[in-house]
């Protein structure tokens, strides 16, 4: 089942759901790169609120990188699924070297997307994360958690599509939860796009760019 032309339009569903935060002085998107960030700039962009990212890396299973054993985050906090590392018979060494391999590419996305700028405080601000949609929700899981050791004021989940039961997991973890859509059955994220071209890291700092422009014109064009 098709949902969304593509993460743009989910992006502006979602902002129609969350216009309450409009101009929130408080507020905050954080995005999960590199297809949330997709979905992160439309909200940027009708919400009048400012755009990070929040990098967490999903720690693949040997011989299937796909399937998410949990997840790692910027924060250094991780996140396993019990179930899978069971299955798997993954001993604490193994998880180990699959943390250091992601906290590299963790460094590499900081420095690239960030260019300096430091993480945004998130410490009593009403912030906002975002995906292109979960599965699993490990990614999105370890990011709540590391998020939530932040101390926000309010967390809000904003998922365009997931299945029913990883929805139900999310929807307990955060203060709000906006879906939009839990198709039966479901596939994988991707099926439920009708374009779901991958985002390049050249895209996700183009998006970065282009939400803090779009907040310093209308702060010009809007003073005080």
């Amino acid at each position: 089942m098709v949902v969304f032309q593509n993460r743009e339009e989910a992006g502006r569903c979602l902002a129609a759901e969350l216009m309450a935060y409009r101009d929130d002085p408080g507020g905050v998107i954080v995005a999960l790169p590199r297809g949330g960030v997709a979905v992160g700039f439309q909200l940027s962009l009708a919400l009048h609120l400012p755009l990070d990212v929040f990098i967490t890396r999903k720690l693949g299973a040997v011989g299937d990188p796909e399937y998410a054993l949990g997840a790692v985050t910027e924060t250094g906090s991780v996140y396993l699924n019990p179930t899978a590392v069971a299955e798997f018979c993954l001993s604490r060494a193994d998880v180990e070297v699959s943390v250091k391999a992601q906290q590299k590419e963790i460094a590499r996305r900081q420095n690239l997307y960030r260019q300096g700028r430091k993480m945004s405080t998130l410490t009593d601000r009403v912030v906002i994360l975002v995906d292109d949609g979960i599965a699993t929700g490990s990614t999105f899981f370890a990011s709540v958690e590391a998020i939530r050791h932040l101390k926000p004021k309010h967390l809000i989940g904003a998922i365009p599509v997931g299945p029913v039961d990883t929805i139900a997991e999310a929807r307990k973890r955060v203060d709000e939860l906006v879906v939009l859509a839990m198709p039966v059955p479901f596939w994988a994220v991707g099926n439920h796009y009708v374009d779901f071209t991958q985002v390049e890291d050249r895209d996700v700092v183009e998006y970065l760019n282009l939400a803090e422009e779009g907040l310093r014109e209308r702060t010009h064009s809007f003073p005080g």
